[in-house]
C-alpha cells in the first residue's frame, strides 16, 4: 500500500446479526476503494457464506497481517481471526460464541489502530446479550473503546445529513442521567464538541447547548438544572473563548442546528439526542466515539437479528457507507 489512502479497519460485529451482510455490501462499492482502503477484521468464513444473502460476488482474502493487504476493488481483505464455527452459528439470535468472537474484533482494531497501523476503525453492530453471553460486562461499543484505550474523557456523537449531536450523558437511565448533569461533566462535553468539530474543519465551531428541562427551565419554574449546572458550564466554556450558545429549549434547537444555526449541538441525555438524529438519518446515520487516541466511526444501528440471515438479503449498508467515509475525512484531516 504505497499510496495516500488511509486505512480503514472495520470490524465485522456480531456474526449472527447483518454486519457480515452489510459488509459486503459496502465492499462491493468501488466508491470505498476510491477514498480508503478497507480490511475487515473478523471472521473470513462468515463473510464469505454471507455473499449468498448479500448477493454478492466478491474474492473473500483471508489474511495475517495488515502489511498482507493488497487493496483491490473486487477482493476483501479479512485479517481472519478464525473464531467462528460456522457450523454451530444460529443466525438472528445473541450467542456467547458469537459475543466473544465480535468482542475480540474490536480489542484486535484497537490494538492495530493504537500501533498505527491503520488509521481509523469503523464497527459493524454487535449484541449487548451476547457480550453479556460471553461474559464481557459492557453497555456498548463505546465503553469498550474508552476502556481499551484507557480513555477518561470520552462521549457519543451522532452525524445525520447537517445535523451534529454529542451526548453529555450514555447509557444509563433517565434517573442517572439527571444526576450526571454537572458543570464540569457539561463543561468537558462542550471542549470535546469543539475539539471534534475542529478536526472536521470548522474553523470557530458554533455550539449550542441543550436545556435539560421543557422550555430549558423556563427560569427556574420547570427545574433547577439549568441555573445550577448547564448555565455555568456555558459560561465557563465562554470564558475559554469557545462559541457557546444556550441553553436553549430542545423542542426547537435540533430544528435550527440542522437548519444550519449551530454546528454542533450538546444534548443532556440518550434519547434527547438520538431522536432528532434518528428521525433526520435512520438509515444514514452515524456514530462517533470523541475523546479517544484513535479515529472510531460505527453504523448508527444494531444487529437486526429480526432480518439476519434472510435470503431476501435486505440489509441496508447506507450507514456503515457513510461511517466509513467520515472515518476516512477525519483520518485525512490528523
Amino acid at each position: 500500500m504505497n499510496d495516500k489512502k488511509p486505512i480503514i479497519g472495520i470490524t465485522m460485529g456480531d456474526a449472527a446479526g447483518i454486519g457480515p451482510e452489510i459488509i459486503n455490501k459496502t465492499l462491493s462499492e468501488k466508491a470505498i476503494y476510491d477514498i480508503c482502503h478497507p480490511i475487515v477484521i473478523g471472521d473470513a468464513k462468515v463473510l464469505a457464506d454471507a455473499q449468498k444473502v448479500a448477493h454478492t460476488d466478491l474474492k473473500i482474502r483471508p489474511i495475517k497481517d495488515v502489511i498482507d493487504a493488497v487493496p483491490k476493488y473486487g477482493v476483501v481483505d479479512v485479517l481472519d481471526l478464525n473464531n467462528i464455527d460456522t457450523e454451530h452459528l444460529k443466525m438472528g439470535q445473541p450467542q456467547a460464541m458469537a459475543g466473544k468472537a465480535s468482542y475480540e474484533y474490536i480489542e484486535k482494531a484497537i490494538s492495530l489502530a493504537l500501533r498505527g497501523e491503520i488509521d481509523a476503525v469503523t464497527t459493524a453492530p454487535i449484541s449487548k446479550e451476547a457480550l453479556h453471553l460471553a461474559g464481557y460486562n459492557y453497555p456498548g461499543h463505546t465503553e469498550i473503546f474508552a476502556k481499551l484505550t484507557n480513555t477518561k474523557e470520552y462521549a457519543m456523537m451522532f452525524v445525520a445529513e447537517q445535523l451534529k449531536v454529542i451526548l453529555a450523558t450514555i447509557h444509563v437511565s433517565l434517573q442517572e442521567a439527571i444526576s450526571q448533569i454537572k458543570k464540569e461533566r457539561l463543561l468537558n462535553i462542550i471542549k470535546l464538541a469543539h475539539q471534534t468539530m475542529k478536526k472536521f474543519g470548522v474553523a470557530n465551531p458554533r455550539i449550542a447547548v441543550a436545556g435539560l428541562n421543557p422550555h430549558a427551565g423556563e427560569s427556574g419554574l420547570f427545574g433547577q438544572e439549568e441555573i445550577n449546572e448547564i448555565v455555568p458550564a456555558v459560561n465557563s466554556a465562554r470564558d475559554l473563548g469557545l462559541n457557546v450558545s444556550g441553553p436553549l429549549p430542545a423542542d426547537t434547537l435540533f430544528y435550527r442546528a440542522n437548519k444550519g444555526d449551530f454546528d454542533i449541538s450538546v444534548a443532556m441525555y440518550h434519547d434527547q439526542g438520538c431522536i432528532p438524529i434518528k428521525l433526520i438519518g435512520f438509515e444514514t446515520g452515524v456514530n462517533i466515539t470523541v475523546g479517544l487516541p484513535i479515529i472510531r466511526t460505527s453504523v448508527d444501528h444494531g444487529t437486526a437479528y429480526g432480518r439476519a440471515g434472510l435470503k431476501l438479503g435486505t440489509g441496508n449498508p447506507a450507514s456503515l457507507i457513510e461511517a466509513i467515509k467520515i472515518a476516512t475525512k477525519l483520518a485525512c484531516e490528523r
